[in-house]
């Protein structure tokens, strides 16, 4: 028994140093600058600028992903606000939905390889060792590291990202299609999920033509769910309809939006995935949804605050509940409708030098579906 494990001892040693001259081998293809391009900000809501900053270097238990492309989200907007009573690290560099491919790597990490393709996501680590990430509450956890918030993120041609949180994109995927499944994807499907929903039942998507929501609709549909959007504007209704919700409600036109839903769903949705910006909206979606159904809160409107009165909601018997993103199963089950064709990305790519002009469109609500920055430009 001690020869065999001695053997193995040194097999084992032979692999893990051949493994380690492959890996170099690999990194001598790739030439990996002292700096790079990104976009950065030292104060909230000061300048975005976009400027050589230097490439990070990966600690021990991260890789190094050259960005390819990132998809812009709500947060990054936040985060460069101050929206929040979280506070942002300053200096900072926004982005969590990066798509790119694994070109360096700390000393402890496993089961990754030079030359993979990797996404970086808001949760960029956590202790993994609490009752929440035990539990696979793993962005719940009091130590949770937050790409584009307290990790700098993906607005950069180089981003670390935790090894363990890292998402695993299938060779050969699009980069700047599955950058929004990173974040947006996956954090809708997570909260589908969180709403218990049955095949045939009806989901409301509560701002049904944005980054989130036109995911949030192709999802529900996939999971064979009836899908009523609410949004403003014909050509919202186009992308809702493209993305194959069924019925839509057109808040700007709509003089009693309660009664239209409800008698569009015989009675109101069994559930309501609420990704709009919109406290109003969020509230309303209370008073429509059918009886003993599920609210379920994703989008975080600065100082919002969900009323809902006492009364309605215990005769009613409705659950109103928060989803936040997903965790690593939830991730690579997102991926998965995306790489079967599920689910599409409906995208508009610009450089990252353009980044600035993403979040003015943001703030005025004129973004239809995701807009995708390319690193390169």
């Amino acid at each position: 028994m001690l020869r065999l494990s001695t053997t193995r001892t040194i097999k084992s040693t032979r692999q893990t140093y051949l493994g380690r001259i492959l890996t170099k081998c690999y990194e001598s293809t790739y030439q990996i600058p002292k700096t790079q391009k990104g976009v950065i900000f030292y104060e909230n809501n000061g300048p975005l600028e976009y400027k050589d900053i230097p490439v990070p270097k990966p600690k021990s238990n991260e890789i190094l992903i050259n960005v390819e492309y990132s998809g812009v989200c709500h947060t990054d907007l936040h985060a460069w606000k101050g929206d929040w009573p979280l506070p942002v690290k300053l200096p900072l560099v926004g982005g969590h939905e990066g798509a790119g491919v694994v070109v360096g790597m700390g000393d402890n990490v496993k089961n990754w390889k030079i030359g993979d393709l990797a996404g970086i996501k808001w949760l960029n680590g956590s202790c993994m060792s609490c009752e929440l990430c035990e539990n696979g509450f793993e962005a719940n956890c009091e130590h949770a590291d937050l790409s584009g918030y307290t990790h700098d993120g993906s607005f950069q041609q180089y981003a670390t990202a935790d090894a363990v949180q890292a998402a695993r994109i299938p060779a050969g995927t699009d980069l700047a299609n599955v950058a929004p499944i990173l974040c947006a994807g996956v954090t809708v499907y997570k909260a589908l999920k969180t709403a218990d929903l049955k095949p045939g039942d009806w989901v409301a998507i509560s701002g049904a033509a944005g980054g989130l929501g036109s995911l949030a609709v192709q999802y529900a549909a996939a999971m064979g769910l009836r899908v009523i959007g609410i949004d403003g504007g014909e050509d919202k209704k186009k992308l809702f309809e493209k993305c194959g919700g069924e019925v839509f409600i057109d808040f700007t036109k709509s003089k009693d939006i309660v009664k239209d839903i409800q008698e569009a769903t015989h009675g109101g949705p069994h559930g309501v995935i609420n990704v709009s910006v919109s406290d109003k909206a969020i509230s309303q979606s209370v008073q429509y949804i059918r009886p003993t159904g599920t609210v379920v809160v994703v989008g975080m409107p600065a100082n919002a605050v969900v009323k809902s009165d006492v009364f309605n909601q215990v005769v009613k018997s409705i659950q109103i509940k928060g989803s936040y993103v997903g965790n690593r199963a939830d991730t690579r089950e997102a991926l998965d409708f995306f790489t079967r064709g599920l689910v599409k990305s409906p995208i508009k790519v610009v450089g990252l030098s353009e980044l600035p002009k993403v979040y003015e469109l943001m703030e005025t609500g004129k973004i239809l579906g995701r807009y995708v920055v390319d690193t390169s430009k």
